[in-house]
């Protein structure tokens, strides 16, 4: 089983997969601000979903490749951090969209906000890509794959959970604040991309025997 240590560094991955901007944030937050909180936790209950659906593929799918393809463990490890470079550069690039900037949109029904949060988060290539290139690293091939490649998803999904919730609850409060503080919000984007390249950096350089 993963040790705590490794449980802490894969959430703090996920922290950094769910604090940067993609289709699931800007959905729930699109719909926070249109239609109430309401709306919004109904859109995260339906990304949550569809990442955990993704999450138990791409772990049945890493416990064949690992015992199946010679040096998988490495090319994974290798493409988990080019990933999480790629991660870095969205955080810092300029010409990125005001996430939180109110945009008028027709109220739905719960059904399909969950219907639509569900198809968001199944199809988001950031996630897929999160659960096959960055959690591999995180598994030891000497232990048993599937039972340590789910409890490592559930941590991501938890976390998410968690902070995408604290942006749904407070995605209004978010919006006043940034409208009148440019700087916090670049900030802001510049020390997650750096947390993010450094932990690309770490990854890329550590393997495990």
């Amino acid at each position: 089983m993963p040790s705590p240590e490794t449980l802490a560094i894969f959430a703090a991955l996920s922290l950094g997969l769910a604090a940067t901007p993609g289709p699931n944030m800007l959905y729930i937050v699109t719909r926070s601000l249109a239609q109430g909180t309401r709306a919004g936790m109904v859109s995260l209950i339906g990304c949550q979903f569809g990442s955990l659906f993704i999450m138990v593929l791409a772990a049945l799918g890493i416990t064949a490749a690992l015992f199946a393809v010679p040096y998988a463990y490495d090319a994974l490890r290798l493409g988990g951090a080019g990933y999480l470079a790629f991660l870095a550069w969205q955080s810092i690039k300029p010409g990125g969209r005001d996430l939180f900037a109110p945009q008028p949109l027709p109220p739905e029904p719960s059904q399909k906000l969950f219907a639509v949060g569900f198809l968001t988060a199944a199809l988001n290539p950031k996630v897929a890509l999160f659960y096959v290139a960055v959690l591999p690293p995180f598994i030891d091939p000497a232990g048993p794959v599937l039972a340590q490649g789910l409890i490592l998803g559930a941590t991501q999904i938890i976390t998410c959970l968690a902070f995408d919730a604290l942006l749904v609850w407070g995605s209004g409060g978010v919006s006043r604040f940034l409208a009148t503080r440019p700087l916090w919000l670049a900030a802001q984007r510049w020390v997650l991309g750096a947390a993010l390249a450094l932990l690309a950096v770490k990854l890329a350089t550590t393997s495990r025997a």
